[in-house]
């Protein structure tokens, strides 16, 4: 009774779409030309802008729209039902995609003035375990969606986990800057991820029977069987192999990490930097202490407790102050270089602000000794002034939302002038200061 209720709960075949409809699904979302073309042009850019900026919500958005997930799923298509044509079709148009984008993420990075990469991009340059379990899991889920009547919203959501785009923008972004750890680094994670998901839709259509194609030629259909057996031999061996090695790889990273932080505790002596290269034959741990010294015997002790943590072919390396390395002056010499080089650039935009100051306080001190000379001639001029003044004013205009600065002019007169008078002391000041306008207020 259990078992058919499980058997019944987890029934594959419930709600299943007809095989031909689902390859016909999957055989429309292969082709990259006209529209689905651009789309992807498109996408690639929004990704890339994405990465260039660390945004996690655009980057997200750009693998919601693109279209990469279609000739992935082809190529495990073409595997599973022996049709040698589709698998053709879908790996030059994989080709063709993966070119295209590699050349658009390229071009933004050549020209974008934001060429630091940023967490979100460095993430993307080498692949670890958990990339090949979400392509694995996530192509899964993709095959059992697409074969669905009612198709969900799984689609767009394995394009996510899986995260195809970003790699590509990021391989785009290595050959930008001559960096080419980024570019193969970031091309083996998409291909890790491709080849996963291929496989995975191929372990699918297989174990829910989908129709193989039909050859009337006997001698044809064996010919076929073969390249897609040989075509799935070279390309599951050698990835089950590397995912292998990143499994490995993983576990000793996070073994020589647990060593670094268990057994490298010492009361007066501190590490402060710490390098792992890992190797299938010699991987290595190299360790920079500042502090007391720790003699051979401890060193030796140390070496020998890496086998307690599973890290035999791991050789240990360990700098200490006065090995030339780590000297302690050296470093007081780097810490402060650091420290100069941080705030060079806060120094310099001191060193303006002062000296904009300086000048504007100079000015002050010129136009404020300017203002006696100026009542003194316009007294000449017009004998009834009282009284001068001169100063440089903000006004803000309300209606324009904006603020600017002028010269304003106050003058006091036992009488009032008439405007030809005013307008010929204002004329005046014009020449006298040199400036375009002048505000005067009369009393």
């Amino acid at each position: 009774m259990a078992l058919l209720f499980f058997k019944d709960r987890f029934d594959l075949h419930e709600g299943k779409e007809d095989e031909l409809e689902t390859i016909d699904y999957v055989k429309k979302n292969i082709e990259f030309k006209g529209a689905n073309l651009w789309i992807l042009i498109f996408a690639i850019f929004v990704a890339s802008v994405g990465l260039n900026v660390n945004s996690t919500a655009v980057i997200i958005g750009a693998m919601l729209i693109s279209p990469l997930m279609g000739p992935i799923m082809g190529i495990g298509m073409a595997a599973g039902i022996n049709d040698f044509e589709l698998l053709q079709r879908s790996l030059k148009n994989l080709g063709i995609a993966v070119l295209i984008s590699i050349l658009t993420s390229t071009l933004y990075f050549s020209f974008t003035p934001l060429d630091e990469a940023q967490s979100e991009l460095l993430a993307r340059t080498e692949p670890s375990i958990w990339d090949v379990l979400i392509a694995l899991f996530g192509g899964l889920a993709g095959i059992v969606a697409g074969s669905r009547k009612e198709k969900s919203n799984a689609i767009p959501g394995v394009a996510i986990a899986t995260a195809l785009m970003p790699p590509l923008c990021t391989a785009g972004y290595g050959l930008a800057t001559g960096n080419l750890y980024y570019f193969f680094g970031a091309f083996y994670l998409f291909f890790i991820n491709s080849v996963f998901i291929s496989l995975s839709t191929y372990l699918i259509v297989r174990f829910m029977n989908f129709p193989k194609k039909e050859f009337l030629d006997p001698k044809r259909e064996q010919t076929v069987k073969r390249y897609i057996t040989i075509f799935t031999l070279l390309t599951v061996i050698p990835s089950v192999y590397l995912a292998y090695n990143i499994v490995t790889r993983t576990f000793w990273e996070r073994s020589a990490k647990e060593f670094i932080k268990t057994e490298m505790d010492f009361p007066r002596t501190q590490v402060i930097a710490s390098n792992l290269v890992y190797s299938s034959d010699s991987s290595g741990i190299e360790i920079s202490l500042i502090g007391e010294r720790i003699d051979d015997d401890e060193i030796q002790r140390l070496q020998n407790k890496l086998k307690v943590f599973s890290l035999d072919k791991t050789h240990l390396k360990i700098k200490q102050s006065g090995d030339g390395g780590t000297d302690l002056n050296m470093l007081r010499s780097d810490i402060l270089k650091d420290l100069y080089e941080r705030n060079e650039l806060l120094i310099q935009n001191k060193d303006q602000k002062i000296s904009f100051l300086e000048n504007e306080l100079s000015q002050y001190a010129e136009s404020s000794k300017q203002v006696m000379d100026l009542a003194k001639e316009a007294k000449i001029n017009h004998s009834g002034l009282e009284s001068f003044s001169l100063n440089r004013a903000v006004v803000a205009d309300i209606t324009q939302n904006k603020q600017d600065t002028v010269l304003m002019a106050y003058a006091k007169f036992r009488q009032r002038p008439n405007n030809q008078e005013i307008i010929r002391f204002q004329d005046w000041l014009k020449i006298r200061t040199k400036a375009d306008t002048v505000s005067l207020i009369i009393q």
